[in-house]
């Protein structure tokens, strides 16, 4: 099967990764008379729920060795006796939150049918609600839930599998039991995973992730609907909180909400030898049952981002988040230029180009050391930032450099021999500073630029200006 076009490019659709809760001046009225009633008794009487729960999940593994552990519980009193009582609380907690009912369109298929449940779009933590229509089908969770009370006791009771995401081994070992599980010919129960990875407002269904394609066994999609006239339950990376999201839908009398069970998606063999063409291909199907266009948007770690040719390029460049946060200071373009030369000066002269929060204090004038810290969590996880990359993303936004001239500097800073070439993590490295954010794929570029042997700075300008595909880069540095 062939991989379907997209009838337009991402970037013409809004940001997926936003969702702002707009509601009547009697809408807002309502929900606070309501929210202030309702939601301390929906909280109550769900906690009531878990407490109960608690117990009764830590009792099915209770007293099996390792090995039992590793088997699905399938049979005797574990089964028949504890499965029904935690469906039931589990219900029950939604239908306290206000899912006073759920409506079915479809059939779910057995296990054996399909061991896969894909489910879109992904919402928010609500919709586990999911969980009990699907008879509690098992899930992916990082590990660190593990240890958060009554979520890990649940997560134990469902067999779950679990990844530390930080790990990479602890990866490779979880697809390892995801397609040991799926592939057991309904030996264990069916898993049901959210392809897209994260929340979203629900306008488009972001790229899916390939775990639940990994198998190349049949998947079934399912859809959720949430039908209300206040769009209470979505959280996103931006915008309203996972606890508004909470206290908004508890504030309702009731909240609508359909799980549909679309037809079985069975993979040609050449969606089997490639789990990331079967799963653009189910979501095209999803995204054209709901209505919704199909894209490139990702979210890698906590950055949102969309995909151009291999690369990720950030839908909130950091360079923009530090222009504001230098205009709040009270910078003005001239003191920021003078700071972007002290930046370039220290990493040409110096070629000092880590820089801690400390350094960051007088090379961008600043007098608070807060907004520093804050400038460089933009650019890295820990306490350090790269100068190049720091200097090449505010210089883009600050229009210091043309698109050629930026292209020269940044070759400069990252051809460290000074032979007027470029390594393949070099390539990945300098695409990472342009970008604002770190580039994992870049080999389909290198092999670009490498035709015509090891890519000098013209090969370099030559691909990002007249290439179809990288070309476009020009406009996201406009």
């Amino acid at each position: 099967m062939e991989r379907r076009d997209r009838h337009q490019t991402t970037s013409d659709y809004p940001n997926p990764f936003v969702h702002k809760l707009s509601m009547t001046r009697a809408q807002k009225m309502r929900g606070m008379v309501f929210g202030s009633i309702l939601f301390p008794i929906r909280v109550f009487l769900v906690a009531i729920c878990f407490l109960i729960m608690w117990p009764i999940a830590r009792l099915r593994l209770a007293g099996l060795s390792e090995a039992e552990r590793a088997r699905p519980v399938m049979t005797g009193w574990r089964r028949w006796l504890l499965h029904p009582i935690i469906w039931f609380l589990s219900r029950a907690a939604f239908f306290f939150l206000g899912f006073f009912r759920v409506r079915v369109k479809g059939r779910r298929a057995c296990r054996k049918e399909a061991p896969v449940l894909a489910v879109a779009p992904h919402s928010s933590f609500l919709d586990m609600l999911v969980l009990p229509e699907t008879q509690l089908a098992t899930v992916v969770s990082r590990s660190e839930n593990q240890s958060i009370p009554v979520i890990g006791a649940l997560l134990e009771f469902n067999q779950a599998v679990l990844v530390n995401r930080k790990n990479p081994e602890s990866r490779k070992q979880a697809v390892m039991q995801i397609i040991q599980r799926l592939t057991s010919n309904g030996y264990w129960p069916q898993m049901l995973m959210f392809p897209e990875g994260t929340t979203t407002n629900g306008t488009s269904l972001i790229k899916f992730k390939p775990g639940a394609f990994l198998a190349g066994v049949p998947v079934q999609p399912v859809l959720l609907h949430y039908p209300n006239k206040v769009d209470t339950v979505r959280w996103t990376h931006k915008g309203t909180s996972w606890m508004e999201a909470l206290w908004h839908t508890c504030s309702q009398i009731y909240t609508n909400v359909t799980v549909e069970y679309l037809p079985v998606y069975i993979p040609s063999q050449e969606e089997k030898n490639d789990p990331n063409l079967y799963a653009d291909n189910v979501q095209k199907v999803m995204a054209k049952a709901l209505g919704i266009p199909a894209t490139d948007h990702v979210m890698e770690g906590r950055v949102p981002t969309r995909k151009l040719g291999g690369l990720s390029l950030p839908l909130e460049p950091p360079a923009r988040e530090t222009h504001s946060l230098l205009q709040k200071n009270g910078l003005r373009k001239p003191e920021v230029e003078a700071a972007l030369s002290r930046m370039i000066d220290r990493c040409q002269s110096e070629q000092r180009w880590s820089a801690d929060v400390d350094d960051l204090v007088p090379l961008l004038g600043l007098t608070d050391r807060q907004t520093a810290a804050k400038i460089c969590g933009l650019y890295s996880k820990d306490d350090k930032v790269d100068l190049r990359q720091m200097y090449l993303s505010m210089a883009a936004v600050y229009g210091r450099l043309d698109f050629k001239s930026l292209l020269h500097r940044a070759f400069t800073l990252y051809d460290r021999e000074g032979s007027g070439s470029l390594t393949a993590v070099a390539v990945s490295d300098l695409m990472g500073a342009l970008l604002g954010s770190p580039q994992h794929h870049t080999e389909e570029l290198y092999r670009e630029l490498s035709k015509g042997g090891t890519p000098t700075e013209q090969d370099l300008f030559r691909v990002l200006t007249t290439h179809p595909t990288y070309k476009k880069l020009i406009k996201f540095h406009s």
